[in-house]
């Protein structure tokens, strides 16, 4: 199932992000506020458990996330959100899948894999900006669901109809957030209005 985040704060930095002569710096910055909206809207919908906690006063009951959390960004975009989610989770582990789209294709082909270990009380949050085709987050997911753990969810900071329908579809159980959702891809599999490339305009690389 597919969560749109709403709120005024974040549409003022979305509109900074997707303006094509947004500076680098203040690409960047806008970026991560996004990030943390996005964050603390993915991590309070994960698993949680009740513990006792000793204050200088008394003991109360707190509830405090379940389980080990992974964050799986696929490079290299998805370095780019990827620091918001450590600073309000600074107890996850960090693994790493490397894909490339063929651009005839637009089918993602894996060229990197780095995994922290796993265990069936672990989730997996899977972090890339854009969600266009699918494809990418899809495949990623697909590699992740073999391994041991309790949940799968997934990031991203724009979406298109097309790449939700596809998760909605391929992965029904998969909690995805989204900063935003455009209107559609174009015909070369770009979100359209979209602001980009994410990972050029994150990295200079235009």
């Amino acid at each position: 199932m597919a969560y749109i985040l709403t709120g005024t704060a974040l549409s003022t930095d979305l509109a900074t992000i997707r303006a094509k002569d947004a500076p680098i710096d203040v690409f960047r910055t806008a970026v991560h506020r996004i990030g943390l909206h996005l964050a603390s809207a993915t991590l309070n919908a994960l698993p949680s458990r009740s513990v006792n906690v000793a204050t200088p006063l008394e003991t109360t009951t707190c509830s405090v996330i379940d389980g080990h959390v992974v964050l799986v960004p696929i490079l290299r975009a998805g370095m780019g959100i990827l620091d918001p989610f450590i600073a309000l989770c600074p107890q996850a582990s960090v693994g790493f899948i490397g894909l490339k789209r063929n651009e005839e294709t637009l089918e993602p082909h894996e060229y990197y894999r780095n995994l922290p270990p796993s265990d069936p009380a672990t989730t997996f949050i899977v972090l890339d900006p854009m969600l266009a085709t699918g494809g990418s987050m899809s495949a990623t997911l697909s590699m992740l669901r073999p391994l041991p753990h309790q949940r799968l969810m997934a990031a991203c900071l724009i979406a298109a109809p097309e790449g939700i329908e596809i998760i909605e579809r391929e992965h029904p159980d998969v909690a995805l957030f989204c900063a935003a959702q455009d209107r559609e891809l174009n015909s070369l599999g770009y979100i359209v209005p979209g602001l980009g490339d994410a990972g050029d305009r994150l990295f200079g690389t235009l």
